[in-house]
């Protein structure tokens, strides 16, 4: 098949730790064809869906592993498949993205499903099961957040459409800060903020688990720094093996189906104790480690099922 990444510079990745890497790689080692473009180079021109990059190759040597063929524009409607792989932040820049992908979709197949990306961003899609998830308030107005405070005590304040643990905040019940970062956050966006009750099993790790076409293949536990309430890996967390609990499955059972019907392939969500916090769709990471700790080759599972989708 023909194979397009649209994704991020992948001069700087972590050829050890970056998701894209390791579907590329796999993608490669089955007989694929790689393309790779980044998402400033996408365009409509004229009815096309074009994308100027470069024929590339990967290999798993760090600071030599990939090799580029010379830049070219390309139709991208005359691709098999087109993964949108850039990070957030999730700004309009990213959901314009997902509007001209969306034209090709699904004579080419995009994974995610762009529509759904768009219409399911992390923090999200988690509200359509609010019994599986800690208690939660999204506002921009300060009075509504420091209601939900002064109710919970303890809680995580950060960007509605943020990632890696950027501009996470936990604020305990006699924290006196919430006014300021109030006012900050809301000096320099426009969107809201989500505000959580505060999960103390987070100190026991925050568990990413995998899903390929809605059903769980495994998980990782993200643990905190020392000090730290972040567990994202990007903020010093340290992964650890883990396994699946009777809770994770239930999770799973709920919102697998939902995953499977909005297409979306490649999924990681996040389990603080048996609470669901968010559901990632438009970069997970996390098939390495688990690749390493449990010895599954999730990007082979997850380009067997691509694969019988084209077929």
């Amino acid at each position: 098949m023909k194979i397009a990444f649209q994704m991020d510079p992948i001069g700087p990745i972590n050829i050890n730790a970056d998701s894209t890497f390791r579907l590329m790689e796999e993608a490669q080692a089955r007989g694929h064809e790689l393309f790779y473009y980044t998402p400033d180079q996408l365009a409509y021109q004229e009815g096309r869906i074009t994308a100027r990059g470069w024929p590339v190759t990967v290999q798993r040597v760090q600071g030599d592993h990939y090799r580029l063929g010379a830049q070219t524009e390309v139709d991208l409607s005359e691709f098999d498949v087109v993964w949108l792989r850039q990070d957030p932040p999730f700004d309009m820049f990213y959901i314009t993205t997902t509007h001209l992908l969306d034209r090709i979709h699904p004579k080419t197949l995009v994974v995610n499903d762009p529509f759904w990306v768009r219409n399911s961003p992390e923090k999200l899609l988690v509200l359509n099961f609010p019994d599986l998830t800690p208690p939660t308030t999204i506002a921009r107005d300060l009075a509504t957040i420091r209601a939900f405070k002064d109710r919970h005590g303890d809680v995580i304040l950060k960007p509605l459409y943020g990632n890696g643990g950027a501009g996470v905040f936990r604020l305990t019940s006699d924290d006196r800060n919430l006014s300021s970062l109030h006012e900050l956050f809301t000096g320099f966006s426009r969107e809201p903020l989500i505000v959580q009750k505060y999960l103390p099993d987070v100190s026991k790790g925050d568990k990413r688990v995998i899903l390929v076409d809605g059903e769980a293949v495994g998980a990782i536990n993200r643990v905190p720094a020392a000090g730290e309430t972040r567990s994202n890996m990007h903020v010093g967390g340290r992964p650890e093996k883990i396994g699946l609990t009777e809770r994770d499955l239930e999770i799973c059972a709920r919102i697998g189906p939902v995953l499977r019907e909005k297409g979306q392939v490649f999924v990681g969500i996040d389990v603080i104790g048996t609470w669901l916090t968010e559901i990632n769709v438009t970069s997970p990471t996390g098939i390495q480690e688990l690749e390493r700790f449990d010895g599954v080759n999730i990007a082979a599972g997850i380009w067997e099922r691509i694969e019988a989708r084209r077929a």
